[in-house]
């Protein structure tokens, strides 16, 4: 029997790997013959380096870079040597949760174009990006300029940064670009399908959460839209009305028009970077889950890529979850077979969400599954 075990984190008190291998230890104590395999599981989002970085055998690496608001912000970023890819997170650089206050017309990406300057001295040359969680809506311009790329204004001066230079761009200059960057590849983690600019794009749709008034609303977006516009005559190309472009204030347009990047579901990234179907091709079980199954589990969540992807080889799935809710039901239709709790007894929260007793109620309810199976 073939078990392939991914399994996303559960947070606070599971890591991806942690409730894998202990799902592992559940299978093997039912059947010590089984070919389990564990790989790590994340949606593209904040913990995806971590999970890969612990999962793929990934080297951590540390570096200072420029925060959101200005200030020097220490962060990481995964690099796997097999592939010399960077896993890199745009909230680890540029993330809402990197200052004590909102700002978002000055809120930069600089500090995520640092960390690839960082990758490309070390020559990385392949990148793979979530770039969820950020407090910036620039348009990416930041993240842009770190990498040689200007936006000066009609006169010729510089713009600055944040949303607040956006209205006042009069051209792209590229050829001061790095050469390095004709080298690489982006794949971005992007699970929305916003535009760039109006109604339903970057400023309107996730600018309220990051600071944003509703009188700066229209002014930011028609900036957002000077942006684009210079943008279009400059590569020839209106890129703004593509779904994902208004992901993260506008970073999901820097990368695809100006660095050829590819978005990408946070989900299928991940599954494609562990390269999940290569084991599923001949396995007899799928194994997943995360802490809470639910009704937002069935809308395309980690665990429901696992099982698509296992249903394309007639694998059969079996999710785990700390809790279940009543609308847990839906996953079913979704593609996971079966699904448990794994908390034995009544217990606190706390109780529950220790991480000892949690990666042993994982290999119990595991070992009792596989009995049955």
């Amino acid at each position: 029997m073939k078990v392939v075990v991914a399994v996303d984190s559960f947070k606070g008190s599971m890591s991806s790997m942690e409730a894998g291998m202990a799902a592992r230890k559940g299978i093997l104590a039912a059947c010590p013959d089984a070919d389990v395999v564990v790989r790590p599981l994340a949606d593209g989002g904040e913990g995806t380096a971590e999970a890969l970085i612990e999962g793929l055998g990934g080297e951590r690496i540390s570096l200072t870079v420029t925060g959101p608001l200005g200030a020097p912000v220490k962060t990481y970023y995964g690099y796997l040597k097999e592939s010399n890819t960077a896993i890199m997170e745009a909230a680890a650089a540029a993330g809402i949760t990197l200052s004590h206050r909102n700002d978002p017309l000055r809120a930069s990406t600089r500090g995520l174009g640092e960390m690839i300057c960082h990758a490309l001295r070390r020559g990385i040359r392949h990148f793979l990006i979530g770039i969820g969680g950020s407090a910036t809506n620039d348009g990416g311009i930041g993240m842009l300029k770190s990498l040689g790329f200007r936006f000066p204004g009609k006169e010729g001066q510089d713009t600055g940064e944040g949303a607040q230079a956006l209205a006042g761009i009069a051209s792209a200059i590229l050829s001061d670009k790095m050469e390095l960057l004709s080298q690489c590849s982006f794949k971005i983690a992007c699970d929305v399908a916003n535009p760039l600019c109006g109604p339903l794009g970057a400023t309107y749709v996730y600018g309220p959460q990051k600071g944003i008034t509703e009188d700066l609303l229209p002014v930011i977006d028609a900036g957002m839209k000077n942006f684009a516009k210079v943008t279009a005559r400059t590569i020839g190309s209106d890129l703004s009305e593509v779904p994902g472009t208004g992901a993260a204030g506008g970073l999901g347009f820097a990368f695809l028009s100006y660095l050829g990047g590819e978005l990408v579901p946070g989900v299928q990234l991940v599954l494609d970077t562990v390269r999940l179907a290569d084991e599923l091709k001949d396995a007899d079980y799928a194994v997943t889950g995360e802490g809470r199954l639910d009704r937002q589990t069935a809308m395309g969540k980690a665990p429901i890529g696992v099982a698509r992807l296992a249903k394309k080889y007639h694998v059969r799935t079996i999710a785990f979850a700390g809790s279940v809710s009543k609308e847990a039901a839906v996953c079913n239709q979704e593609g996971i077979d079966a699904f448990f709790p794994i908390v034995r007894g009544a217990a606190t929260l706390q109780e529950a969400m220790d991480p000892q007793s949690a990666q042993s109620n994982m290999a119990a309810a595991a070992e009792q599954v596989f009995r049955l199976l």
